[in-house]
């Protein structure tokens, strides 16, 4: 197979919720470039992530499988030997496949950490942090300029194809993007299609390491909190760690996460000319979207790993000039439903291991033969697990499997339904069904002692015990 199929540039960030850009409409944040961007894309306006934390979201993007299908249930951490297996057949196996050249730029944070293995790594990978050498577990990704998982935003590390670490003072989006243009710049003129990954780290924290041009922009501005967002001081994380909170470090930690997607905003926009100045707009996928949100103090939260719309939910910009038509739809894309879609869109075939589903006869139902919104048409799989070690202990402790706990839920185009069982063995049972539409800001949810109370509840645990059933998963949600 040669140049004829489209080539594709994706490029996701970290810890980027869906609201916090510009077009939405619904946030003071600053991007012109990603506005129009989405005026030449298709906009999926109700976009989640199956499971909002970052290792299982990439698992479950390379994969298209559910995060316990691919046992990255957490972050791949110190203390626990996760990592996504060589024997999973990801996206970029397919499209070495089918002959494209392939790469991959940025935070992978899919290896187990190094120094579950050695204290310390010859690579100088510490921590969470982690080298992947050339073979099986790069996944047939030809290029290579990547690291595991490390924040330190201004001052990053990355390797190529040996241990030796290279050491950047920049600012790593920048840096990544200048790595990403050389690239394009490469191939380019090649008979072959490409597949360039591009990940950036920011928005996710520390806030605060962004250049300060950027920061510049919102000093002075006002910003005003969201009706959700609930200060307090501390702030929690959905999983019980406690977060230094109240006003002036909310009104400081919003800037400059805002300040941070400003600066993505700007990066995106070489990528876009870069790939205009190569005649390459009209044969390229471009998907612009995140692993997951930030709470940002909605509902007293900081962090992710919540059923929150803040979140679970991410931007998601697809642009393919001869397939797709610019537009915004409802279909609820899931991070599984990506691998496929990306798939068929390409025209090849998507393997027997994808649980996921393709959006594209959902895409063309809505903008070729108009038919109305379907409320069950798209409905999708969210769920998280206890993944700190001393949730994980305490469950053992008690003679608990911890991967029973965490909470289960279900998202269709207009209602949310969660299931709670928590992180610790005494946690209540919490059953909560949200309308989205007439509470999208999700502070009046219905509490529910069992499904069957409302309609819409009872036909949602339906679906939701079949995800359960297909990911071998024993949560039980009416215990």
């Amino acid at each position: 197979m040669k140049k004829s199929l489209p080539n594709v540039v994706y490029i996701f960030a970290d810890q980027w919720r869906r609201d916090a850009v510009g077009f939405m409409g619904k946030e003071p944040v600053l991007t012109p470039r990603i506005d129009q961007f989405a005026e030449q894309a298709l906009c999926f306006e109700q976009s989640i992530t199956c499971t909002p934390i970052c290792s299982p979201h990439r698992a479950s993007l390379m994969t298209g499988k559910y995060s316990l299908s691919t046992g990255v249930y957490t972050n791949c951490k110190l203390g626990l030997t996760i990592g996504l297996e060589q024997s999973e057949v990801t996206i970029s196996d397919v499209l070495k496949q089918a002959d494209y050249a392939t790469a991959y730029i940025g935070k992978w944070h899919l290896d187990c950490p190094e120094q579950n293995f050695e204290p310390l790594p010859r690579s100088g990978a510490r921590d969470w942090d982690a080298y992947t050498p050339p073979g099986a577990k790069r996944h047939q990704f030809d290029y290579w300029y990547s690291y595991g998982t490390y924040d330190e935003h201004l001052t990053p590390h990355y390797w190529q194809d040996s241990e030796e670490m290279i050491q950047i003072n920049e600012w790593s989006v920048k840096h990544e993007t200048d790595m990403a243009l050389q690239y394009l710049e490469s191939v380019h003129e090649s008979n072959e299609p490409f597949a360039l990954f591009l990940s950036w780290n920011p928005p996710h924290s520390p806030f605060d390491l962004v250049p300060d041009s950027y920061k510049k922009l919102y000093e002075g501005r006002s910003i005003e909190p969201l009706p959700n967002v609930r200060i307090r001081d501390p702030f929690l994380v959905h999983t019980g760690e406690e977060v230094p909170g109240g006003a002036s470090v909310w009104k400081q930690m919003i800037a400059d996460y805002y300040a941070a997607i400003t600066g993505i905003d700007g990066q995106f926009g070489r990528v876009l000319d870069k790939l205009e100045q190569l005649h390459l707009t009209d044969n390229t996928i471009v998907v612009l979207t995140a692993d997951h949100g930030e709470l940002m103090g909605a509902h007293g939260f900081v962090a992710k790993h919540s059923w929150h719309e803040e979140s679970i939910g991410v931007p998601f910009m697809l642009r393919y000039p001869q397939q797709i038509v610019p537009a915004r739809t409802r279909c609820v894309l899931n991070t599984v439903d990506i691998m496929p879609t990306l798939l068929e869109l390409i025209g090849l075939d998507v393997p027997s291991s994808v649980q996921g589903q393709s959006m594209i006869p959902h895409i063309l139902d809505e903008q070729q033969q108009g038919k109305p919104e379907d409320e069950w048409a798209e409905v999708a799989y969210i769920s998280a697990f206890p993944g700190q070690m001393a949730a994980i202990e305490r469950f053992q402790q008690h003679g608990l499997n911890h991967l029973h706990y965490g909470w289960r839920g279900v998202r269709s185009r207009s209602y949310t339904y969660v299931v709670d069982r928590g992180y610790s063995t005494d946690s209540p049972v919490q059953r909560l069904l949200y309308d989205l539409r007439a509470d999208p800001s999700q502070c009046s949810p219905l509490h529910l002692d069992n499904a069957k109370q409302h309609p819409v509840s009872e036909k949602l645990e339906q679906y939701l015990i079949a995800y359960l059933k297909m990911t071998n998963d024993e949560f039980d949600p009416q215990a």
